[in-house]
């Protein structure tokens, strides 16, 4: 009953959160909401993303990550930082976005130096969109039996899509499809660089994913044409400026730890 009486972009986010489970687990959730509260609040929304955090863990093909990075944990990448925040807004603002014709953000390829912040940035973009950041580790998909790997591909591509609005974070890729294109591929790892490609290149749900390379020389060209990621970033070593920046939080993090104890 109180459904009706709720704020529109209360429910708009409800919706949302709600996609991907059944409608026995809908209900199952908004009886449990009304049995603690008696009415639906933003604790709602955490019960629906303890479910899901379920499936994914019945699912066993995608690692949740939890979050606790955020934006202003990176020192420097001031033009990565700027425009995960500009995607944040419309990621944030999908039916409204969607209805002013801006079209869905499909995901992020950041490319660079060991050590210099890519698996950082990931992190903190699920922070900042505020949605779960699901990781997916190729190792896991690689299964003994005949097409084994190819089924826990569609598996984890499909579960995303559940899960969606979320973050797919794709950790160094170039390890998954290195050598295809150039004769290195085996026959596995190039049905699974076909399906995650035509999956990149059709998806409209709002799975976005954050792709993180060491060397984007090794990665097919296939992967790098323009559509499959609205954004490549190069991450570099961090210029002196950057340096100060990145000491200045750690050093920040252990006073406030000091301070605490």
């Amino acid at each position: 009953e109180g459904i009706s009486v709720l704020p529109e972009k209360f429910q708009d986010e409800m919706v949302t959160a709600f996609k991907g489970l059944s409608e026995s687990e809908i209900k199952d959730i908004l009886s449990l909401a009304y049995a603690q509260e008696g009415k639906l609040t933003g604790k709602t929304l955490k019960l629906i993303f303890d479910q899901k955090q379920q499936m994914i863990l019945k699912a066993g093909v995608l690692e949740m990550i939890p979050l606790k990075e955020s934006v202003a944990d990176i020192g420097g990448l001031e033009n990565l930082k700027g425009w995960i925040q500009n995607k944040a807004k419309v990621f944030k603002n999908l039916k409204d976005a969607m209805e002013f014709g801006v079209t869905m953000p499909k995901g992020v390829l950041v490319a660079g130096v060991p050590g210099c912040g890519k698996s950082l940035s990931a992190k903190a973009v699920g922070k900042l969109f505020d949605v779960p950041l699901l990781r997916l580790d190729m190792g896991r998909l690689m299964g003994k039996y005949v097409g084994e790997s190819e089924e826990n591909m569609r598996k984890a591509i499909k579960l995303a899509e559940a899960i969606s609005p979320c973050v797919l974070w794709v950790d160094e890729l170039e390890k998954a499809f290195a050598g295809i294109g150039s004769g290195g591929g085996g026959d596995v790892t190039t049905r699974l660089f076909g399906a995650f490609l035509t999956w990149m290149q059709e998806k409209t749900s709002a799975a976005f994913v954050v792709a993180t390379a060491n060397d984007i020389t090794k990665l097919p060209p296939e992967l790098l044409r323009k559509g499959r990621f609205d954004e490549i970033f190069y991450v570099p070593l961090p210029n002196e400026d950057e340096r100060r920046k990145i000491f200045e939080i750690h050093l920040n993090k252990d006073l406030s730890a000091f301070i605490l104890i």
